[in-house]
Parts: C-alpha cells; structure tokens; sequence
C-alpha cells in the first residue's frame, strides 16, 4: 500500500477517523508529497494529527554543531509536520538524567518553541530512557518550560513499563498535559483480552483526569493487525462511551 493511500484505508477500512505519523514513514519525502498526503488526508476526511519523530533528538549538549544539527531538524519536523496539517508535532529527547542537563533541555526547548509556534503547532514531548523517563521529571519538565503549546504524548505503553506493569497512576498524572495519547495495543489472547493491561481502564483513567483529545491506538502485536486494531477500537469506544453515559 502506497502511503498516500492509508488515509482512505484508515477511514473504510479501520472505521478510524485520523493518523498519528512517524517521521520514519516519510523519509525522503518532498514538499510536494508531503502536500499530496495532506490533500488526500482531506480528501478522505481522515487528518493527518500528530508527526512523531521516532528517532530521539540529542539535547542538553554543551556542543553547538549538536545544538545547531537538533535546531535544524526541527525546523525541518515543523515545516513537514504544517505541510501535511498537523496540529502537533512530536518529539522524543536525547539526554541524561541531571539537573544540569535539565536545565539545559528547558532552554534548548524554549529556544526551539518560536519555530514550532509559527507554524501554527503544539510541541509533544514523548516519554524516552534518561530524562524523560520518570513521569514526575517529564511533567516538571512541561511545567518547566511552559505556555499553551508544549505538552506531552503519553502511551499506555510507556506507562505500563514506569508503572511496572500497571499503566494507570502514571497515565493519570501525564493526561492532564497530553495533546493526544497513544494506546499501545500489545495483542489479544484467545478469549478476547488483551495481553497485558486493561484497556479500558487506560480509558478511565485518563477520561477521570480530564482528558479529552485524540486516542490513537499504536499496534504493536505479531499477530493478525487489521483483527487485532478491530478489536481494540471496540474496547476503546464502549469505555469512552461507559465514561460518557
């Protein structure tokens, strides 16, 4: 399937209605396909969210060509991620876990938010090893930087890994400054259960907090996907309805 195709695909297909897109899906593109994808994202009434760099960025250095390399790539990330339509874009960071460091990041990112604000985006810091990793650190990290346009994208995924295998507290605590949340979706048993976490109590608990944006769901089973998204979207929609009612 051609990528240009997958909006089309989501909507009929999956009974989806957006797409959270990985930079690594894309590499290579031009202006122009990156355009081409946003007009048939429009055409099919299937937007194009978030652009996820999937790739971390180095941050908190004290060299200036790795601070000058990171600054261009994402301005790079924001010139694509507004090309396509998105409302955010995504990053993941590169550094340790230190006070020095973090205040490094803070105001390497503060220096970055005017080229991501002009292009009309939120800025998305996902969960990653070091800095990032510890719920508490990436929340004081937001808080940190602040303004309407930083936030975080959280997936049940993640959580699950700080929570020890439960996701919820750590997702109760980062929905509040989520732009949209990935709903890591690790397979279903024989009886229709998923194989790791309730995912309707993923639902619950962000929905509890306030959260109201985008879920995307995040397939990463081995088994058959199309089924496996199948069912995951049923899970996710009666929780969202249960919480609605």
């Amino acid at each position: 399937m051609r990528v240009v195709d997958l909006p089309t695909f989501t909507i009929r297909e999956l009974k989806l209605h957006g797409l959270n897109i990985p930079v690594s899906l894309l590499k290579g593109w031009s202006t122009d396909q990156l355009e081409q994808l946003r007009d048939a994202a429009d055409k099919a009434s299937c937007p194009c969210l978030v652009l996820i760099e999937d790739t971390p960025l180095v941050m908190g250095s004290t060299d200036p060509q790795i601070k000058s390399k990171t600054s261009d790539r994402v301005k790079t990330l924001a010139l694509a991620a507004n090309k396509l339509g998105c409302n955010s874009l995504a990053l993941k960071i590169d550094a340790p876990d230190s006070k020095e460091s973090f205040d490094r990041v803070v105001i390497e990112i503060k220096s970055l938010m005017p080229s991501i604000e002009k292009r009309e985006l939120n800025a998305l810091i996902a969960p990653g090893k070091g800095l990032t990793e510890s719920t508490e650190r990436l929340t004081e990290l937001i808080k940190k930087v602040g303004g309407f346009r930083i936030g975080s994208l959280p997936s049940f995924g993640d959580a699950a890994r700080v929570g020890e295998g439960d996701p919820v507290e750590a997702l109760r605590k980062l929905a509040p400054y989520a732009g949209s949340i990935q709903a890591t979706v690790e397979g279903f048993n024989k009886k229709g259960a998923h194989k790791s976490y309730d995912l309707a109590a993923c639902v619950s608990a962000i929905r509890n907090v306030g959260f109201l944006n985008t879920l995307a769901i995040d397939y990463t089973g081995d088994d058959d996907e199309l089924k496996g998204i199948a069912q995951a979207r049923e899970i996710l929609q009666a929780a969202i309805d249960a919480q609605e009612s």
